[in-house]
């Protein structure tokens, strides 16, 4: 019987694939009806373990892909055939009656390589097992249905340049999903369809490498080379893919720097200071980066002092500055040599060089003008002090370099000399004294000098003058300090009492050895003994002084040893202190200071005295003005006419006449009567305004007219309460002096108008003052 599953398996199937026996199993309980223990079976009674079906095999109906069957099935029609797992009753469906198993749809290895099921033999009535459940596995037989891929492509590869042949660039990958381990589906093999004879490909690693040497970046930088993967081992009816690889050359320092020109020519004017950029060199280099960057010299000396080259940020061009200044004058052209090399050289490339190259520089200078030149930088020029106005310093000399016989003009800049102590002659350049000049004041003197051409005020130069103010005997020696010393009673003959020193304002070695001399004679009270280093001290003589109140004033001379000698008398005061044990002042008789002052105890008791009643006077006189005040003080409610209200509103001016009536003001006979009634409070605002009257003719007298209009507006209810100012424009009639105005006086006198004849004589432009004094109108001409 297992012969005939066999041949039954391997027709089905079509490979020769069959079940293989398996490990004894035991029975399932039940299997044949009745209860019991399980009972070892020997064999199984259907074996099977794996199935095959080919992917993507595709046919009209079903394929028929293996069967199932147990020797339990008599063939009676009692046993059916269950599937389970994966896939079952989708893609794998089974014959519950015959037990043949069938595959309904194309598979694909790549998505699902093997499925597992379980197999089961039951009775059609019952549902029963008549076998223990089955796994099996169908595994999906391989075709070579997929072609290589590169997933990492397309690929970017950089290599040196001018490098050896088998170089390795890079290695390119590809994947075959077919199944490696049946046939040749998924054996690659690696070849190049584009880039040769540049580059070659390793056919089993796919290693990408040079196959020629000397590839040179600058005539070619970029190649695109094409690799190609088959499977079958590359035999024929494989399937393939390709990729493709960028391959860059990388620069290296391959090619030396070279001029494009020979000579090059430049020209600058001579007036470029140092650091005038003069021109541009550059030296070509077709090299990329560092192996480009180039550094430029100055190869012969001459071109070296006047010119410098130095390398742009960039590191390509070389810059050509002035050194130093140049002159015209003195030379016009320079020629040398410039060199550019490369800074960075790789030692496995210099046989193609040397990475260097020279050219030759010519570079003219032009002329231009110039402004004039100093004969010195700087000047530096003495005087005397004291000396007269218009004593000659020195003189400073500038020449104009494009025309010498240009005259020059000179002159100090004011800012440098505010003092104008110096003056300068303009077309000679000698510079006098303007004041005398005094070394104790100021010793350097410093001048700013300017120079200028006569036929170009443009061009100017400036120079610095210094002088040196000179020192001459003219002061005599001063005491460093004023002394005020004492000495003790009890001091014995010689003490010392003080060092002096002398202080001379002159210079250092004209007058600096100064010379002491004390009070002579036997009458003397103290000694000075010059120490002959510009000091002397001050001793007591071996007769002591007499005590006295008042101290001792001596009288030093000093004199210094210049040409001429100048002396002067000083004063040292000396006070003869009572002292205690240890050599401290225990007084310094006060009542001498007292009395050297002039006055006595009376005399200040006199003087506090007369202070005390003064002050005295002045509180009684302050305490009576307070309480003065406080008597004229009232309240507020009893009387508010001296308050004063500010309001913020000014006047019209002579142009306002609406502000109040100002005819009743210049006219007395205007003023009317106060109006009758009990007087309004100021202090508050009326309730009703009170109309007002015609004023009937008032008084005629000013004084009347004065009164009358001053208490009308102390009782006015409808103004407010403040002092006004009012303004009259009436003089008054009756005075002995007559009026003091020129207009209308004739008529107000009662006299007879003047003749206006001589006003008319003057002419139109006088008419209008004419008619003001009376004149008649003048025929129209």
């Amino acid at each position: 019987m297992w012969g005939l599953v066999r041949l039954l398996l391997a027709w089905l199937g079509g490979w020769g694939c069959m079940g293989r026996l398996a490990a004894p199993a035991r029975a399932w309980a039940g299997s044949r009806g009745h209860p019991g223990p399980a009972l070892l079976r020997t064999r199984r009674s259907w074996v099977w373990n794996q199935f095959f079906v080919i992917e993507e095999y595709a046919g009209p109906e079903p394929v028929l892909i293996g069967k199932l069957h147990s020797d339990v099935d008599r063939g009676e029609g009692r046993t059916k055939y269950l599937l389970t797992g994966e896939g079952a009753g989708t893609v794998f469906v089974i014959d519950e009656a015959t037990g043949n198993i069938h595959v309904t749809k194309s598979l694909d290895r790549e998505e699902k390589a093997q499925y597992v099921l379980l197999a089961q033999a039951v009775d059609r009535a019952s549902n029963r097992p008549l076998e223990p459940p089955s796994e099996f596995i169908i595994k999906v037989q391989d075709i070579n249905d997929n072609p290589p891929i590169f997933p990492l492509g397309p690929y970017h590869a950089t290599v040196p340049e001018m490098s050896n042949v088998g170089t390795s660039v890079i290695q390119v990958t590809a994947h075959d999903a077919d199944d490696p381990s049946y046939g040749n589906s998924a054996k690659l093999v690696y070849t190049v369809l584009d880039g040769l004879p540049f580059f070659s490909v390793d056919p089993q690693t796919g290693v990408v490498r040079t196959a020629i040497p000397n590839m040179d970046r600058e005539t070619q930088e970029e190649f695109l080379v094409v690799i190609q993967a088959k499977d079958m081992g590359g035999h024929m009816g494989g399937l393939s893919g390709s990729t493709t690889v960028t391959v860059t050359l990388s620069d290296v320092n391959d090619n030396p720097p070279k001029f494009p020109q020979s000579l090059y020519q430049f020209s600058v004017v001579e007036t470029a200071g140092p650091g005038t950029l003069v021109g541009r060199l550059r030296a070509q280099d077709p090299d990329l980066g560092d192996n480009a960057l180039m550094a430029y010299s100055i190869l012969d000396g001459e071109g070296s002092e006047a010119f410098s080259i130095s390398t742009d940020s960039q590191g390509r061009d070389g810059l050509l500055t002035v050194r130093k200044p140049l002159d015209f004058e003195s030379r016009r052209s320079y020629a040398f040599r410039v060199e550019a090399t490369n800074t960075l050289i790789d030692p496995a490339y210099l046989r193609r060089g040397p990475f260097k190259d020279v050219a030759s520089v010519r570079v003219v200078v032009q002329d231009a003008p110039e402004p004039p030149a100093f004969t010195q930088a700087a000047y530096h020029l003495t005087v005397p002090e004291n000396k007269a106005p218009g004593t000659l310093v020195g003189q400073i000399s500038a020449a104009d370099l494009d025309s010498p016989a240009s005259p020059i003009r000179y002159s100090i800049l004011p800012h440098s000399d505010p003092e104008r102590c110096f003056s300068i002659q303009p077309e000679e350049g000698t510079i006098h004294t303007a004041a005398p000049l005094d070394r104790e004041a100021r010793v350097w003197h410093n001048l700013t000098v300017l120079a200028t051409e006569l036929d170009s005020s443009a061009q100017a130069s400036r120079v610095q003058v210094t002088i040196q103010t000179l020192d001459e005997n003219d002061n005599a020696p001063q005491l460093a300090e004023p002394y005020d010393t004492f000495v003790c009673d009890s001091a014995a003959p010689g003490q010392l009492i003080q060092v002096i020193r002398a202080l001379d304002r002159d210079e250092v070695g004209n007058s600096s050895h100064v010379s002491f001399q004390g009070p002579l004679g036997p009458d003397a009270n103290f000694t000075v003994r010059d120490n002959r280093d510009g000091s002397a001290s001050l001793l007591l003589p071996s007769r002591p002084a007499p005590p006295r109140q008042a101290p001792y004033l001596v009288p030093i001379e000093l004199w210094d040893w210049g040409q001429p000698a100048l002396s002067s008398t000083a004063t040292v005061t000396v006070s003869v202190c009572r002292c205690q044990p240890d050599g401290s002042v225990a007084s310094c008789w006060p009542e001498a200071h007292l009395s050297a002052a002039g006055l006595s105890t009376g005399a200040l008791l006199a003087i506090i005295t007369c202070v005390g009643a003064l002050l005295a006077l002045v509180v009684l006189f302050v305490a009576l003005r307070r309480q003065k005040q406080e008597a004229l003080m009232v309240l507020e409610e009893e009387d508010v006419r001296e308050n004063i209200i500010t309001y913020d509103d000014e006047g019209g001016g002579e142009e306002d006449t609406e502000a109040f009536d100002i005819t009743a003001l210049q006219n007395p006979d205007g003023a009317a009567p106060q109006a009758p009634g009990p007087p309004a409070r100021r202090d508050v605002l009326p309730r009703a305004r009170v109309s007002r009257q015609p004023r009937p003719p008032g008084p005629a007298d000013v004084a009347q007219l004065l009164a009358l209009r001053l208490r009308e507006a102390d009782e006015d209810p409808s103004v407010p309460p403040y002092d006004s100012v009012q303004v009259y424009g009436y003089e008054g009639r009756g005075s002995s002096c007559g009026s003091l105005s020129s207009l209308g006086s004739g008529s107000e006198a009662g006299g007879v108008p003047g003749p206006a004849e001589p006003l008319d004589d003057w002419g139109p432009l006088f008419r209008t003052l004419a008619e003001l004094y009376g004149a008649k109108e003048p025929p129209a001409p």
